[in-house]
């Protein structure tokens, strides 16, 4: 395990607030100590798989989200956005099955406009 950054409350904050400013490599180069240090840290890979979203490197968010719900099956946001990774790739029925455990337990309208969207696509796909 690498050292801890000086600060990893301001280290998070600080990629959590280059996520929101959709700057999403940041966010990682800024993550990148945090990851080190800590690779399972929920919160940390959370906020990495949001930035992975963000910069289009779905095969990376999906892994990230898959250890997210790894660590803690009961995180709603982890499917959501491993549903969101899955659609992205394509991947319509795998997306579905997540954004509708997502859905089960947090009835969001985020989560279920997309939920929506996949399953209308596969409607659209099976003619």
């Amino acid at each position: 395990m690498s050292e801890q950054p000086a600060n990893p409350v301001a280290a998070f904050r600080h990629a959590e607030t280059l996520v929101d400013q959709r700057r999403p490599l940041d966010a990682l180069a800024a993550l990148a100590p945090l990851l080190d240090a800590d690779p399972d840290a929920p919160s940390v890979l959370q906020l990495a798989g949001r930035a992975y979203l963000g910069s289009a490197q779905l095969r990376r968010a999906e892994a990230a989200f898959r250890r997210v719900l790894e660590l803690d099956p009961t995180d709603h946001y982890a499917l959501f956005a491993l549903g969101k990774a899955l659609q992205r790739q394509s991947r319509l029925t795998e997306a579905h099955t997540q954004l509708r455990m997502a859905v089960a337990m947090s009835p969001l309208p985020e989560y279920q406009e997309a939920l929506g969207e996949v399953s209308a696509r596969i409607s659209v796909e099976r003619g």
